[in-house]
């Protein structure tokens, strides 16, 4: 029996300090640039493997990445605690409540997410020769598996970039987020159905109703009874003042620990119990914001990255790269998954205007591509040059979406926000006591023209049960669409010490809220406010004057600082 000493613990520590500085070293370069980390952790993985450092410097190479497999054990053992974990967080930042209250729209754009492009790559997948399928050599799933693959959308990319946009709590983005929730769910449910069949070859067909029974059963007991206990626990933890972020932290480790065992019991991966779990904890609304951030960093900043650097550090690109193979894959897929949201946002009472916008933020692959990508592949349904086409056209998608949705939000652009704020409109001194009440002060402010208070009041309530529209250094903006307004409207107010609490990301409490009403038929003013608004507001020294500016020049100042 083989036993971990110090030689194989110094040679771990080692291995992990060198991949984590290159790995997060040029993801925060990337990162300045807008570019996803996902990018940076593949690449470091490709040069540290034996794509090029072991080419370059073989001997060197060996030496660093032993061939022994307790060594390689070791770091393949951290790497997908990574995934894992990567994944319950992933399922942390669904907001399934949200996407169910959307209802018809939601929907509407996610079958057409998820139909379209299915039917249309697993078309493509099946007339592939049978070289590119794995050991399975099984046509069928091979087809399938392809064809969930490059359906399901990266939405922690699209997410970050929409945060980047400034516009990541508009109605577009809501529709957007939700609608890529949903499919995540369903393309998950599927994949976990289909993996589970294609990993063990004693499951007839016939048992495969029974396979998706259980997996259906298994969800719906998380996201119902199992949601209601995990509520309650975190509450409970609050109520008897636990330390906070650390014990709703390994109360969320154990849930996915123990959702992930209970998976693979049903025959199916451990993966798919993670992200459920990370669904039902999500939905909590005693679990904080903060609390959800602390572990996302936690995750993102040592997890994720080894994972995705291990991969590079397993397979050779270059001996295993189909230029061919990896341009239909991209192409098809980004058209396949634009096409669909287009006729998808068709189906939806949304403004047409944003169509371009919310179409091509559906189009990167991510992370996710990846992750189910290698279960094929460590499964032998597919080939490694599928692999590496899979995680080329991944990043690449993902590379391209800054700048396609920056494009497309320009296209739309109208006039600022500056002509839509009146010295009546602000309100020096706004109540404490709740974000309820905060918004029926300004509701009274922004009434008038045949629009009511308590008509105001109700849809701005409404939309922010939705997603809390604070967005973090003190700074909330709650909005709302409504019928029969002629002209967008906007009211601003000021909190005083200690200022209202709004579960914003960061914890803090917000002592600066813009109140934002437009017609039912323009999101466009809306998401060139929030993306005005958040760049203005990043400056420290302009929320610094707001707060100290006196009540008298509030207007004048506020015209200056969005002009």
């Amino acid at each position: 029996m083989q036993v971990v000493d110090e030689s194989n613990i110094f040679l771990f520590l080692l291995q992990i300090s060198l991949l984590l500085i290159l790995a997060r070293g040029l993801g925060l370069w990337l990162h300045r640039r807008g570019q996803p980390a996902i990018t940076a952790e593949i690449v470091v993985g490709i040069l540290m493997g034996p794509t090029v450092f072991g080419r370059l410097a073989p001997s060197l190479h060996a030496r660093l990445f032993p061939p022994d497999p307790l060594q390689q054990n070791m770091l393949e053992t951290l790497a997908w605690l990574g995934i894992l974990f990567f994944l319950l967080q992933s399922g942390l930042e669904t907001n399934l409540a949200s996407a169910l209250r959307q209802k018809r729209d939601a929907l509407a754009l996610s079958l057409s997410d998820l139909l379209l492009p299915i039917g249309f790559m697993f078309a493509f997948a099946w007339f592939l020769p049978s070289s590119l399928h794995g050991p399975a050599q099984n046509r069928l799933l091979f087809s399938l598996l392809i064809a969930t693959i490059m359906t399901i959308s990266a939405l922690p990319v699209t997410a970050r970039v929409l945060q980047d946009l400034g516009i990541y709590r508009s109605d577009a983005s809501l529709l957007t987020m939700c609608a890529l929730t949903l499919n995540d769910l369903a393309g998950w449910v599927v994949f976990a159905v289909i993996l589970g069949y294609a990993t063990d070859a004693a499951l007839s067909v016939a048992r495969i109703p029974f396979l998706i029974g259980m997996t259906l059963l298994f969800a719906i007991f998380c996201l119902t009874l199992g949601r209601r206990l995990t509520d309650r626990a975190i509450h409970t933890f609050n109520r008897w003042h636990l330390p906070q972020p650390g014990a709703s932290l390994t109360f969320l480790c154990i849930v996915g620990m123990l959702c992930g065992a209970a998976t693979i019991a049903i025959g199916i991966h451990a993966l798919f119990g993670f992200f459920i779990a990370g669904i039902m904890a999500g939905e909590s609304e005693h679990l904080s914001e903060n609390t959800r951030d602390a572990f996302a960093q936690m995750v993102k900043a040592v997890l994720v990255p080894l994972f995705f650097v291990s991969i590079g550090l397993k397979i050779d690109f270059l001996s295993n790269f189909n230029l061919p193979l990896l341009l239909f894959m991209l192409l098809l897929g980004v058209t396949a998954r634009f096409a669909a949201a287009w006729v998808g946002v068709g189906m939806t009472r949304h403004p047409r205007a944003n169509r371009h916008l919310i179409a091509a933020a559906h189009t990167p692959g991510g992370e996710m591509q990846i992750v189910i990508g290698l279960l094929a592949l460590e499964y032998g349904v597919v080939a490694l040059p599928v692999f590496v086409a899979i995680i080329g056209s991944a990043v690449l998608s993902s590379v391209t979406l800054g700048p396609w949705m920056r494009f497309a939000l320009f296209r739309s652009r109208r006039g600022g926000p500056i002509e839509i704020l009146e010295p009546r409109h602000v309100v020096p001194s706004l109540p404490s006591s709740s974000p309820e009440e905060a918004i029926r002060v300004l509701s009274e402010a922004a009434a008038g023209g045949g629009i009511e208070a308590e008509t105001i009041a109700r849809a701005v309530i409404e939309r922010e049960s939705l997603m809390t529209t604070a967005l973090g250094e003190g700074v909330a903006v709650p909005h709302a669409r409504l019928p029969g307004l002629a002209a967008p409207r906007l009211a601003f107010g000021r909190a005083r010490s200690p200022g209202i609490e709004w579960n914003a990301p960061d914890g803090l409490p917000v002592f600066l809220v813009f109140l934002l009403l437009t017609p039912d038929d323009d999101d466009q003013t809306q998401l060139h406010f929030l993306r005005t608004l958040t760049k203005a507001m990043n400056n420290p020294m302009a929320r610094e004057s707001l707060l100290a500016a006196p009540e008298d020049e509030l207007h004048e100042f506020l015209t200056a600082l969005l002009r």
